[in-house]
């Protein structure tokens, strides 16, 4: 799909199909993550499927915001791993979790699944759940599926603040 047709057609689906993705649309959606730039290349990356019933009610006890996904990506990172800025110890990993969020949204958009980011989970919920070790933090939860016959954008999809309120040359 052209950029700009895919940039400006993607939108949060929170209406899916009740059907799990098949192996190779997690596959190209896992392949646009690890393709994904990170700080000093460093991949502090860690994605947790979640593409069965089992996995999904699990799931569904740590957030409600599920919209009854029929799957689910959990991006986190591994703090242990991550670049450092030396001037006042910002850490590159969550941002690189970000990115490779991003990347995953994107190509999920590019291949006809839904995706909606999700911030509002409970991470020690998720931990727990999922045995996730200590030095691993959730970042985002990506919730996906084939979007249900009438997914559609929420009205507040198409509203952006002025270009001017939001970008700057050289003062702020």
């Amino acid at each position: 799909m052209e950029f700009e047709k895919l940039i400006t057609e993607r939108y949060s689906v929170r209406k899916f199909k009740n059907e799990h993705l098949e192996k190779d649309c997690i596959d190209k959606i896992l392949n646009a993550a690890h393709k994904a730039p990170t700080g000093c290349n460093y991949q502090p990356q860690r994605i947790l499927v979640i593409n069965t019933d089992e996995a999904i009610e699990k799931l569904k006890k740590c957030t409600k915001c599920h919209f009854d996904a029929p799957c689910a990506m959990l991006i986190c990172y591994n703090q242990d791993e991550t670049w450092k800025r030396p001037y006042d110890g910002a850490l590159s990993a969550p941002v690189d979790a970000a990115i490779v969020a991003t990347h995953m949204m994107l190509e999920a958009h590019n291949i006809g699944v839904g995706c909606c980011w999700v911030m509002h989970f409970n991470p020690f919920s998720l931990k727990e759940a999922f045995n996730i070790p200590d030095n691993i933090k959730p970042l985002a939860l990506l919730v996906m599926g084939y979007p249900a016959s009438d997914a559609k954008p929420l009205d507040m999809h198409f509203k952006y603040r002025d270009m001017n309120e939001v970008v700057f040359y050289e003062n702020f």
